[in-house]
């Protein structure tokens, strides 16, 4: 029952998320995107995860970066290229993609704010604009799980009662705007933030 709704939650916040992006990048059929982040799993069912691939307008201008195998979301997406890869070191040159987009990962980035940092300054690096979202520290329940207050917890115990071995790192609008090598807008809708930039 709480994974349904956690689900449903979700997938509201995802499409939210996409209507952003087209309302503030407003990309276009010639608009190349990298998105960092993805997972080797379709979209639908319980899983909203690779919702951009899903449900962008021109999947063929997507590629998708995920640092484990890539077999499933290659054979759910065969119009997106996927590339296997280390979000904090990508393999393509400087300014190759007209957009970064990367959902809800740099929060589960290891090494800390560095490590995290490191993503960032990545995905800026090979993209000319970018689009960065991660859940709201501030906001009461933790979205992975929808456990209230869990997040607030020191590292130690957080990781005890959180059921799941990732990474775990949420940010404040603050921390995150301060990854970036350059001035971001950061919009708070509650329960995530958003970075746009440069600003």
């Amino acid at each position: 029952m709480l994974r349904k709704v956690a689900s449903r939650v979700s997938l509201r916040s995802r499409e939210r998320k996409l209507q952003l992006f087209l309302e503030l990048i407003e990309p276009g059929p010639e608009t190349t995107v990298i998105d960092v982040g993805v997972t080797d799993a379709p979209f639908g069912g319980d899983s909203t995860d690779n919702f951009f691939e899903a449900l962008y307008p021109w999947p063929e201008r997507v590629t998708g970066v995920g640092y484990t195998e890539l077999d499933r979301f290659a054979e759910a997406f065969p119009r997106v290229r996927a590339v296997r890869a280390d979000g904090r070191d990508l393999p393509f040159a400087d300014g190759e993609f007209d957009v970064g987009f990367s959902n809800a990962v740099v929060e589960h980035v290891a090494g800390g704010r560095a490590g995290q940092r490191s993503f960032v300054h990545e995905l800026c690096r090979v993209s000319r604009r970018v689009f960065v979202t991660t859940p709201n520290r501030w906001f009461p329940l933790e979205v992975h799980t929808l456990l209230p207050f869990v997040h607030w917890l020191p590292p130690g115990p957080r990781r005890r009662l959180l059921p799941f071995d990732d990474v775990l790192d949420p940010l404040s609008r603050k921390e995150l705007a301060a990854l970036f090598p350059y001035s971001v807008r950061v919009i708070n809708t509650g329960m995530t933030l958003i970075a746009v930039g440069p600003a």
